[in-house]
C-alpha cells in the first residue's frame, strides 16, 4: 500500500511525518536482541521480584563525591544519583534474566518488521507523568529530538540514525532506522521520555536543582545540593499495577547521602546510618565490617552470583598523549604490573586477574583460537592482533607474588628499547629527547592510592616517574570529559549482549568527541570494523565471532592495564532489609528489596 503522509519542516532535515499508511506488522510484547524473548505475552511478573512484597519504609546508600543538577542528560554538571533508576522512564522496560530483552512499559506493544528498519511504539493509554498529564505521542518525539540535538554524546549518536519519525496518532510513533544496526530499535525503546508541556529544547541544556517531572515510581522530595537526594515514592504511580512493574519499587522514601571519601562512607555503614553498601574492597570485606547489631537489626555479608561478563576494570592510558602514542611502551608498562603481589599483599588474595574485556563469558577470545567467522573479520587487517591473541594463548603477564619481577623486568626493557628508550642512571630515557619516561596517574579519590603507589614504585624500578595525584571529585569529573589526564582507573562494564555502546568506548569517531567513554583515545579501523559486524550481525554465531575479534584487537592495542575482578558481587546490608530469593543474571537490584518493618506488620515471612 502507498504511502500517504505530510512532511513538516525539521531544522535538521531530519522528517517528522504527520500520519501514514502501510502494510500493518503485527504488534509484540517484547523484543529480544537475538532470539526469543524468555517471556511470553500475559506474563505475571519477571520471576527475580516477590510479588507479593510489601510496600513502605526507607532505605539510605552511599553515594561518594557530590552533585550540583538535577539534569542527567547532558555533559554539563555531575547529576544526582537515582534520577534515571527512579524519576524518569523508557518506552521498555529490561528483563534482567536475560542477555537483551525489552518488554512493554510506556509503550504496551511494539511493531518491528523482520529487517528492523523501524519500529513503532504504541503508547500505553493510561501512561502518564507524575503530574498527571497523560503521554502522547509529542512527548516521544520531543525526547528523541531534544536528545538527538542536545543530549549526551552517547544520546546524539544513537538517536541521528533514526532518519524519519512519524506520529501516527496521539499514542502511537514510528521511528524509520538507518540500515545495518540490529540493536537500533532496543535502544529507542530505552530512550528516557521527557515531558513536553514542561521543557524546551532550551531548558533540556541547561543544569537545575529544581525537582523535575518524570512518569517513574518516585518524585524528589529533597534536595540538599552536593549532601543529599530524597525520593518518595509515588502512590499514584500509573504503571504500579503492570506485569513489568509487580514487586518492585517497594520502599516509600529511597535517600542517597554523600560521602567525601569511602572511609566516612563506611563508618556511616558501620553505624546504621547507611542500610546498604556494595563492597569491592577485599580488605573491608574481608575484616572490616565484624559483628554489629543495632536496634535488633544486624549487619550482614552476603555474596550474589553474577550471570554477567565481568566487565573490564583497568589503568586505561590516555593514548592521545606523546607519551604512551606508542603501543610498545604501553605494553612495556602492563609487563610490570605485578598482580600477584598486590592481590596477596593488599587485597587477601581475594581478586581473580581479569585477562578480556568481555572476562568470565562465551565471549572471551582468552584461551580460545579465532575460528574461521573471526578471521575473515579479521582478514582485511592483519597486523590488528598479534599471533598469541589470535591463537588465545596469550595471558596477561604474571610473578610468583613475591616482588621479584625480572623476568617481566627484562621484557619490558626490550620493549622500551624498541620504542626508543634506555635506561640510564636509574631513569629511564628517550634517546632523542632525554626526558625521562614520566606520566601522572588522575583519581578522585583515595579509595586505591594503596594500589597507585604500588604500582608507581615497580614502575620506578625500572626508571619511570609515575606521579599519583588526587583531586577533588567536580576537578576529577572535569578533567575526565575533556580528556585532560595522562592515565586513570577505570571500569567498562560488560553485558552478554554488548552493543552500541562499543561505539563510545572504542571506536575512531569518539576518540576526539567530549564526554564519550572513550577514555583510552582508541582510533582503530579494525575495532571500528569489528563493531560495525556486531551491530549488523543477524546470527548468535556471527554477533559472537564479531565480539571475540574487537576483543582480541583491543587487548592487541595494549590500551589498558587490566586489573582484576571480584569473583561474586559482594553486599553488605542491615537486617532491616529483605530481598526476593532469586537474583538476577545482574545481581543485586535496590528496586526489588523492601523493608523488614512493613512485612513484620503483614506477618510474612521472607528471606533475611
Amino acid at each position: 500500500m502507498a504511502i500517504a503522509a505530510l512532511l513538516l519542516a525539521h531544522p535538521s532535515g531530519v522528517g517528522i511525518v504527520a500520519a501514514a499508511d502501510e502494510t500493518p506488522v503485527a504488534a509484540r510484547h517484547a523484543i529480544a536482541m537475538h532470539g526469543k524473548p524468555l517471556l511470553a505475552g500475559g506474563f505475571e511478573h519477571f520471576a527475580y521480584v516477590n510479588p507479593a512484597a510489601p510496600e513502605g519504609g526507607t532505605v539510605t546508600l552511599g553515594i561518594l563525591g557530590s552533585y550540583d543538577s538535577l539534569n542527567p542528560f547532558i555533559i554539563k554538571g555531575v547529576p544526582a544519583a537515582g534520577l534515571r533508576d527512579f524519576l524518569y522512564e523508557s518506552l521498555l522496560t529490561r528483563g534482567l534474566d536475560e542477555p537483551f530483552t525489552l518488554y512493554g512499559h510506556i509503550a504496551e506493544s511494539i511493531e518491528v518488521p523482520d529487517d528492523r528498519s523501524a519500529i513503532t511504539f504504541n503508547i500505553n493509554p493510561k501512561a502518564k507523568f507524575s503530574d498527571g498529564k497523560p503521554i502522547t505521542s509529542d512527548d516521544i518525539l520531543f525526547s528523541w529530538k531534544t536528545l538527538r540535538d542536545h543530549g549526551r554524546p552517547n544520546h546524539r549518536a544513537y538517536y541521528k540514525k533514526v532518519t524519519t519519525a512519524e506520529r501516527i496518532s496521539d499514542l502511537s510513533v514510528r521511528f524509520n532506522l538507518e540500515p545495518g544496526d540490529r540493536e537500533l530499535p532496543l535502544i529507542l525503546g530505552l530512550m528516557p521520555v521527557l515531558p513536553a508541556h514542561l521543557l524546551s529544547e532550551d531548558s533540556v541544556q541547561l543544569t537545575t536543582l529544581t525537582p523535575p517531572i518524570g512518569s517513574g515510581p518516585y518524585t524528589i522530595s529533597h534536595v540538599d545540593a552536593g549532601r543529599a537526594v530524597v525520593y518518595k515514592r509515588h502512590k499514584d504511580w500509573w504503571a504500579n499495577d503492570l506485569a513489568s512493574s509487580r514487586g518492585r519499587f517497594n520502599f516509600d522514601d529511597i535517600r542517597y547521602d554523600y560521602f567525601r571519601d569511602d572511609a566516612a562512607m563506611l563508618e556511616a555503614f558501620k553505624s546504621g546510618r547507611i542500610d546498604m553498601r556494595i563492597e569491592e574492597d577485599p580488605s573491608r570485606w574481608a575484616g572490616g565490617y565484624g559483628e554489629r547489631e543495632r536496634g535488633g537489626a544486624k549487619l550482614v555479608r552476603r555474596e550474589f552470583e553474577l550471570g554477567l561478563p565481568a566487565g573490564m576494570n583497568a589503568l586505561a592510558f590516555n593514548s592521545r598523549r606523546t607519551v604512551f602514542a606508542d603501543p610498545k611502551v604501553r605494553d612495556g608498562i602492563i609487563k610490570l604490573f605485578d598482580f600477584s603481589w598486590i592481590n596477596k599483599n593488599l587485597y587477601h588474595g581475594l581478586y581473580e586477574r581479569t585477562q578480556s574485556y568481555f572476562e568470565r563469558s562465551v565471549l572471551s577470545s582468552v584461551g580460545r583460537p579465532a575460528d574461521e567467522k573471526e578471521k575473515a573479520l579479521l582478514s582485511e587487517y592483519p597486523d590488528a592482533v598479534s599471533p598469541d591473541i589470535m591463537a588465545g594463548t596469550y595471558r596477561m603477564p604474571d610473578t610468583d607474588g613475591t616482588g621479584r619481577n625480572r623476568a617481566n623486568w627484562r621484557d619490558a626493557l626490550k620493549l622500551f628499547g624498541e620504542a626508543g628508550y634506555h635506561l640510564k642512571d636509574g631513569k629511564l630515557l628517550n634517546q632523542k629527547t632525554g626526558e625521562q619516561l614520566a606520566f601522572e596517574i588522575l583519581a578522585g579519590t583515595t579509595t586505591n592510592e594503596r594500589l597507585f603507589l604500588a604500582f608507581s614504585r615497580d614502575l620506578e624500578k625500572l626508571g619511570i616517574a609515575a606521579r599519583v595525584r588526587v583531586v577533588d571529585s567536580a576537578q576529577y569529573q572535569s578533567r575526565i570529559k575533556s580528556y585532560d589526564y595522562d592515565m586513570i582507573q577505570t571500569r567498562w562494564p560488560s553485558s552478554l549482549s554488548p552493543g552500541n555502546e562499543q561505539i563510545f568506548r572504542w571506536s575512531s569517531t569518539m576518540a576526539e568527541r567530549e564526554g564519550t567513554f572513550n577514555f583510552a583515545g582508541v582510533k582503530n579501523k579494525a575495532a571500528d570494523a569489528m563493531i560495525e559486524a556486531m551491530l549488523s550481525a543477524r546470527e548468535e554465531d556471527d554477533f559472537v565471532a564479531a565480539v571475540r575479534a574487537l576483543d582480541r584487537v583491543l587487548l592487541s592495542g595494549h590500551y589498558v592495564v587490566p586489573l582484576f575482578h571480584l569473583p561474586r558481587q559482594w553486599i553488605g546490608y542491615w537486617t532491616r532489609l529483605r530481598q526476593p530469593e532469586k537474583t538476577s543474571l545482574f545481581g543485586y537490584q535496590l528496586d526489588t528489596w523492601w523493608a523488614a518493618e512493613t512485612e513484620d506488620k503483614s506477618g510474612k515471612k521472607t528471606q533475611p
